[in-house]
């Protein structure tokens, strides 16, 4: 079972306050692409919207994003009226279809842009801005596989053919905490020995042979 950042219900709002925060900070603001991820990933925003919080996804515009996040890394106040744009730019697809990626893997920010930098998503949008965002999904799912090599629970689990759900069932270890050390966003190496054995007991293997060397 494939389990998203938050609610389905926010991703629209997501993606169309990144979508305006990329365009305006950057088409507006003239920040550089790559200063604005660096702001972004910085600022508490970016894990707000990881965490799907309804007054950041569904109660601020881009603009407010922008804002925020430009006080707060470089404590100074913008004073730059927004553009009116009748159509999406560049900058304002790859807020658009990162918010996405985000909700859909539940990577956080950080880890997206370690693998794909600005200049590497404007370079996507020329083939993919019209497609399909699952084109977008299965690309940058690839990407993420080549630079993040699986954990030894993903591959003991995969091996023995369980579900994420089905390992949770059968070692009482909660589904989040699973996915959560798969995806290397929790240290499996600083997980309970209770956990640990829990885990093992299942696979039938030791517990030396999760630990991430």
């Amino acid at each position: 079972m494939m389990i998203h950042a938050y609610q389905e219900i926010y991703v629209n709002n997501a993606q169309t306050m990144l979508g305006d925060a990329f365009d305006y900070a950057i088409n507006t603001c003239h920040i550089s692409g790559d200063d604005f991820v660096k702001m972004f990933i910085v600022s508490s925003m970016s894990k707000r919207i990881e965490n799907g919080e309804p007054a950041c996804v569904a109660g601020k515009s881009g603009i407010e994003l922008v804002h925020e996040i430009v006080f707060v890394t470089m404590q100074k106040e913008l004073d730059v009226e927004p553009e009116v744009n009748y159509s999406r730019s560049c900058e304002y697809w790859i807020g658009w279809a990162v918010a996405y990626y985000q909700w859909y893997s539940d990577r956080s920010f950080k880890e997206i842009f370690r693998v794909l930098s600005f200049e590497d998503l404007k370079r996507m949008y020329y083939t993919l801005h019209e497609a399909d965002i699952s084109k977008f999904v299965d690309i940058v799912d690839s990407k993420m596989k080549e630079y993040y090599v699986e954990t030894n629970l993903k591959h003991i689990r995969t091996t023995y053919g369980y579900t994420q759900q089905e390992l949770s069932d059968f070692s009482g270890v909660s589904l989040r905490s699973i996915q959560l050390y798969e995806q290397r966003n929790k240290d499996i190496n600083k997980a309970s020995v209770d956990k640990l054995y829990r885990i093992s007991k299942v696979f039938g293997c030791k517990i030396e042979d999760l630990i991430e060397k």
